[in-house]
């Protein structure tokens, strides 16, 4: 059973998908998903590379091998956060 606070948020991220050009439910699910993802990936990454700063040692098996990639997730400026 969805709350109110729930129900709010799935609104305002559908609303901000609608907006954004995506009707398609299906793509929608698609999209969060690639997005839940990627922060978590993020999220590891940067845990590795807290673990490996306090440790004074390089990051094992990084997942995004340069550490000045752009690709990180927490470098960009748009990433996954409560509004």
């Amino acid at each position: 059973m969805l709350t109110g606070d729930i129900r709010n948020q799935v609104d305002r991220i559908w609303d901000t998908f609608w907006t954004g050009g995506i009707s398609n439910p299906l793509e929608v699910i698609e999209q969060l998903t690639y997005l839940l993802f990627i922060k978590r990936l993020d999220e590891i990454h940067t845990r590795a590379e807290n673990k490996a700063n306090t440790l004074s040692q390089p990051i094992e098996n990084p997942i995004f091998p340069d550490p000045d990639d752009s690709a990180v997730g927490s470098r960009h400026a748009l990433t996954l956060q409560e509004p």
